[in-house]
């Protein structure tokens, strides 16, 4: 019995071993191997082991050249590993930390990335769907990360791209206020309706929703039979879009 326990203990302690080895393995890295190894699994597209050493990286060299550059990277890694939330998290600690340095640009233009994707699974991503379906949260989040970033840094060679992002990101907002306004029509909520389509007049103007949002406000508004302000709506309508169907579609609305 007692040379069974010895063993037994002797196995414990060769396994515990093991396991400390595995976990500290990289533990004698100077903090150039360690940036080295964690670039090469980031530019192979580990990026879950990529994150994994950036995270040792930055909790045993947090300052000098490799910490930054670190972190700037993991903030990336995390993105790539769709951690939305941990990316814009090591974003805004580098934007804090470094303020100054050459690439904080790149922070902020990621936090737009971070939010411009996130919640976009494989069927998203690689199917036609909608966008103006999803939960408008992050679009808008992302709206206002690529303006601040292109307020802050104008000349940026991540501007253009950041501008590019916030006019199809500005109509998918006016996208989902008149899908959000469609539905209260067929729900018969007038009132509702109205006040989303409006929104989206004063709110996106320019934008290719107008045009909807002007035949909701004009169905609407005819049938509560408030027809003055059904005709202005008309109006607007066919200056700015005289061959929208939307104008025939008002005129044939029977009021009982």
């Amino acid at each position: 019995m007692s040379r069974v326990i010895i063993l037994i203990c002797i196995l414990l302690c060769a396994g515990c071993s093991y396991f400390q080895d595995k976990e500290d393995y990289t533990q004698d890295w100077t903090a150039e191997r360690l940036y080295a190894e964690a670039r090469g699994q980031l530019d192979s597209g580990n990026y879950t082991k990529a994150v994994e050493l950036y995270e040792k990286l930055e909790g045993r060299f947090p300052f000098g050249v490799y910490g930054q550059q670190a972190l700037l990277d993991l903030a990336y890694a995390y993105f790539k590993n769709d951690e939305p939330d941990a990316s814009i998290s090591a974003a805004n600690r580098f934007i804090k930390l470094y303020p100054q340095n050459a690439h904080v640009d790149y922070a902020y233009y990621l936090k737009g990335l971070a939010n411009f994707n996130r919640g976009k699974g494989f069927t998203e991503r690689y199917l036609p769907i909608d966008a103006a379906q999803r939960d408008p949260d992050s679009a808008l989040k992302a709206f206002q990360d690529f303006s601040e970033m292109a307020r802050l840094f104008p000349d940026s060679q991540y501007a253009d791209d950041a501008r590019l992002r916030m006019v199809f990101l500005r109509n998918q907002l006016a996208d989902h206020e008149v899908n959000v306004a469609s539905y209260y029509m067929r729900r018969g909520a007038f009132i509702a309706a109205i006040n989303r389509a409006k929104y989206v007049v004063e709110k996106y103007p320019r934008t290719p929703a107008i045009p909807e949002a002007l035949v909701i406000m004009a169905k609407a508004y005819k049938v509560m039979e408030m027809n003055d302000l059904s005709d202005d709506a008309i109006r607007v309508l066919e200056i700015n879009y005289p061959n929208h169907p939307g104008i025939y579609e008002v005129r044939e609305i029977v009021v009982r």
